[in-house]
């Protein structure tokens, strides 16, 4: 007799809805429920044996009943530090239905003992470790632990991943991988831990393979590539692009693409015109803070002995807007900090400038300096407020008062998420970048659904938040007139204002609650973690 094929449910955890990458009012006026897909559940899905019956929730976009659970075998599910109490949650929701839970992703890579709860631990990188569990589970286990060997998975084999699981309206974008890994050393930073310093790239034919298969299912439009650091190993990256340029003018420049890259990238102009080529619109760097002696703390030396507003003036003159994260609360900083990272964002011209409070991530080395000198606080963990490290962070002793901190912070929130300066950086983004005329193929949907984005955009700016109409109105009608051809790359940054507006608002009025316990006596410091236990 031949055994039923095993009934998997996929469940990706929610993220905290109200946080600064949820895009929530982004989200509603594309039509969309959410930002990206899970790639690495589908990419899970594409590793599992062919004959099991998969099915996928992402709990961000859609309701998991318990009749979704009931009717499975086996839920997997995991994710990042932020989906952490929902991961949780739903390993004791699935248990109380009788259903056994599988756990994997980055997190319980980083801290396995805070999922001691599930009835399975995928530890590191799924293609290192996922044969050993389908064998234990086929064979009849129902509990244990799997751990890959670290910086060992080749990426060479990964599969193409389940993008037939996805429904495509549901996000604003999908994702796909070229490389694994970065080679800096930045203090703060939990991508070398938990992919190392040698990035492990994927062959050209992957990665047409996989827009292969977007294009068949019909997806067009905005592709992110997720690698940590695109440009971690140039010469792999190099000999990739004009494939990617290539294939996308056999095929019409059916996708844009953003990704992530050290700042390094603006040194390189036969880089920046190959990413022009194959249509890159945005890139996220990580500028962290123009202050060089807290950049050297935290040994992000790269980003050194450099004017931060015209490494980005040169990366926008390739086509490419630039977001970028900025960290409050360094080691190094001085007192000046809120007037220099707000100065140096509007100067920089970037509108969507994510500003956050320094966490010390688990198994990072700056967790473990901060253990090490006794720093470290217990009873304070980021998972446990809203998951965000806008209103989360400084989860420990401070250098500076801890006051001075949030005061500098709050500054600089109010100051570029103010009206009038994120649109002025619309405006001087619109002034400096220089988009290639790359044209997708024309599609009645795609036409429809800009316009319907359009007409949504247009009402919440004049009737939702009149306080953002003016500088609204006045910086589209700038920008259509003189850089009609970037508008819609402006078009989306005027847009995400619907979010960070509000939520810059929300921020500050978490950051004067912090303030005004402190100022009250109410604040207590929380006691340090036992060294030991951060280490492990």
């Amino acid at each position: 007799m031949i055994a039923a094929p095993t009934r998997v449910l996929l469940v990706f955890p929610r993220f905290n809805p109200n946080s600064f990458w949820s895009l929530t009012a982004a989200c509603e006026v594309w039509g969309a429920r959410c930002t990206a897909p899970p790639l690495g559940l589908i990419t899970l899905a594409a590793l599992l044996p062919q004959d099991w019956d998969l099915r996928l929730v992402n709990r961000n976009a859609e309701d998991l009943t318990d009749a979704d659970i009931e009717a499975v075998d086996l839920v997997l599910t995991g994710g990042m530090l932020p989906q952490r109490p929902d991961a949780i949650h739903l390993v004791e929701r699935c248990q109380a239905l009788g259903k056994p839970v599988a756990i994997g992703g980055p997190d319980v890579s980083s801290s396995p003992e805070a999922y001691e709860c599930a009835d399975f631990r995928v530890i590191g990188e799924a293609e290192g470790v996922i044969d050993e569990f389908v064998a234990a589970w086929s064979s009849g286990a129902r509990e244990g632990v799997f751990e890959a060997q670290k910086f060992q998975a080749d990426v060479t084999r990964s599969p193409l991943p389940r993008f037939d699981l996805l429904n495509f309206d549901h996000y604003l974008f999908v994702g796909l991988q070229f490389s694994r890994g970065c080679p800096f050393t930045c203090e703060f930073c939990d991508i070398i831990e938990l992919y190392g310093r040698v990035p492990r790239t994927k062959t050209t034919e992957q990665v047409l393979a996989e827009l292969d298969r977007l294009l068949a299912l019909g997806y067009r439009g905005h592709v992110d590539f997720v690698d940590d650091n695109l440009i971690g190993n140039k010469k792999a990256v190099k000999l990739f692009l004009p494939h990617l340029k290539a294939w996308q003018e056999r095929h019409g420049y059916p996708f844009m693409f953003s990704t992530e890259a050290s700042l390094n990238l603006a040194d390189d102009a036969e880089l920046l015109l190959m990413m022009r080529e194959a249509n890159f619109f945005t890139v996220f760097v990580g500028i962290e803070t123009p202050d060089e002696a807290a950049l050297i703390q935290m040994r992000k030396k790269q980003n050194t002995r450099r004017s931060v507003p015209d490494s980005v003036a040169r990366i926008e003159a390739a086509g490419m807007a630039v977001t970028a994260g900025f960290i409050v609360g360094l080691d190094g900083e001085g007192d000046g900090v809120s007037d220099s990272i707000a100065t140096c964002i509007q100067a920089s011209n970037i509108p969507m400038a994510m500003v956050g409070l320094l966490t010390a991530l688990p198994n990072t080395q700056l967790t473990r300096r901060l253990a090490s000198e006794g720093r470290l606080q217990a009873d304070f963990a980021i998972e446990q407020t809203d998951g965000d490290q806008c209103t989360a962070g400084l989860n420990f002793a401070t250098l500076r008062p801890r006051r001075d901190i949030l005061a500098d912070y709050r500054e600089v929130i109010s100051r570029v998420f103010a009206p009038d300066a994120y649109f002025a950086r619309v405006r001087g983004l619109a002034a400096t970048l220089d988009r290639a005329p790359y044209l997708p193929p024309f599609s009645w949907r795609a036409l429809r659904r800009d316009l319907t984005a359009l007409s949504r955009a247009l009402y919440r700016f004049t009737r939702t938040h009149p306080d953002f109409a003016k500088p609204f109105w006045s910086t589209f009608w700038f920008c259509l007139r003189t850089n009609p051809r970037a508008l819609q790359i402006l078009l989306i940054n005027m847009v995400i204002y619907l979010h960070l507006g509000p939520f810059s608002r929300y921020v500050v009025r978490q950051l004067d609650e912090q303030i005004e316990a402190i100022d009250a006596g109410r604040w207590i410091e929380p006691r340090p973690l036992d060294a030991d236990r951060a280490v492990a």
